[in-house]
């Protein structure tokens, strides 16, 4: 019987994409075999993170990596050493700041609840700019001028969310910071692919970058990669890291934590629950050497034939369809299909029947659901189609 029935929890068609909520992406054989092989010995984690590091270093082209536990633990991380830097007294104190530059200033615009990673740090967010285009009240977005005006004694660093439409321009905000001899902390989480901003975004100058693991990747869904400045990196990793040990017999590699930097051994830090294990890391690493390669461009062309299969089943309802393709020609099509007003009560009975299907819930309320074929099997398509036809006609 499978491991999801009997735990009597009835697995899903997931027609949304790697989404958290619904468990990430598929793990390619390869990946599984990493997993697998992992388990069956033991290994230094300071030694398997310190060779992760430089494995990342190359992929991205600066200068460490750490494998965190998803992309929002690498903020945290990242917050967390930004704030501290080797200072093991700051490290200890944290998530209380007082006393230390704590303040990292972010677009009004860029904030979201996924910024709360950066808050639990303990830093504080100070926004500027406004967003006059979605409160209909100008047509002007965040400059890069307002950035530097906010920039003050408490300031530690600089949020950036990285979208294809971000303003203004990382680089732009990246000049501006380093000017003032502050680091820049990038959310891209979601911006794989395409494979060339494992390169670009961090070769903009920002000094931390964090990208999601278990999306394109399709490393564990708890994973996320921390990649940069390695004075930044190492002080992420010591706050993530199991310290328990004497400072006698302590000796980490060193060219991923220099030890004479400190001056003396810090204790469990903010991102101890953030820990990543032997069997993540190791699987990681083997998604993003795929990932990087190029190995999983040849199911592009079979996901549309998907698309179209559902699409043309849909053609005998009054629903229309439309794929959509990716501008950068490496991410997934995604199909559109209107429904109008219904969409929600479609969305709610494909959630609630047998078996359950999640589509796409983002442009519900233009009467659209997204059928993203990125996290589909081949012998679930006919099934989907099925279901979706069904749906709409009840509508």
């Amino acid at each position: 019987m499978p491991v999801f029935d009997q735990l009597g929890v009835p697995p899903i068609i997931n027609a949304s994409g790697s989404v958290t909520r619904l468990g990430g992406a598929p793990m390619p054989p390869e990946v599984l075999r990493a997993f697998h092989d992992a388990a069956s010995d033991a290994v230094s984690l300071e030694q398997l993170q310190a060779a992760a590091s430089k494995r990342i270093a190359a992929l991205t082209g600066t200068e460490a990596g750490l494998v965190t536990a998803g992309s929002a633990a690498a903020l945290t991380l990242g917050a967390a050493a930004i704030m501290t830097g080797y200072d093991a007294g700051r490290m200890e104190r944290l998530p209380h700041a007082g006393g230390f530059p704590h303040e990292f200033v972010i677009a009004r615009e860029q904030r979201s609840g996924y910024d709360h990673a950066v808050r639990a740090a303990g830093a504080t967010l100070v926004e500027v700019g406004f967003n006059e285009i979605v409160a209909n009240a100008g047509v002007r977005r965040t400059e890069a001028w307002e950035y530097e005006a906010a920039f003050g004694p408490n300031t530690a660093g600089v949020v950036y969310s990285v979208a294809p439409d971000s303003r203004p321009p990382l680089a732009e905000v990246v000049a501006v910071a380093h000017r003032r001899g502050l680091p820049v902390l990038v959310d891209a989480a979601g911006e794989l692919p395409p494979r060339r901003h494992l390169k670009e975004i961090p070769g903009t100058g920002a000094d931390l970058v964090a990208f999601s693991g278990g999306k394109a990747i399709r490393g564990p869904q708890s994973t996320g990669i921390l990649c940069g400045r390695r004075d930044l990196i190492a002080p992420a990793a010591l706050q993530m890291l199991d310290m328990d040990d004497h400072p006698q017999l302590w000796d980490p590699p060193a060219d991923f934590i220099d030890r004479g930097k400190l001056t003396g051994l810090p204790r469990h830090g903010l991102g101890r629950g953030m820990k990543v294990s032997k069997e993540e890391i190791t699987a990681l690493l083997t998604a993003l050497d795929l990932f990087a390669a190029g190995a999983y461009d040849d199911q592009l062309p079979v996901f549309r034939r998907w698309l179209e299969t559902i699409a043309a089943t849909l053609a005998e309802t009054t629903a229309s369809c439309c794929i959509v393709e990716s501008p950068d020609g490496e991410r997934w099509p995604l199909l559109e299909v209107a429904v109008g007003e219904s969409a929600f009560a479609v969305c709610r009975r494909l959630r609630n029947g047998s078996p359950p299907v999640y589509v796409g819930h983002g442009r519900l309320s233009e009467g659209r659901l997204i059928v993203n074929p990125f996290c589909l099997r081949e012998d679930q398509v006919p099934v989907l189609a099925e279901r979706l036809k069904e749906e709409i006609r009840k509508a």
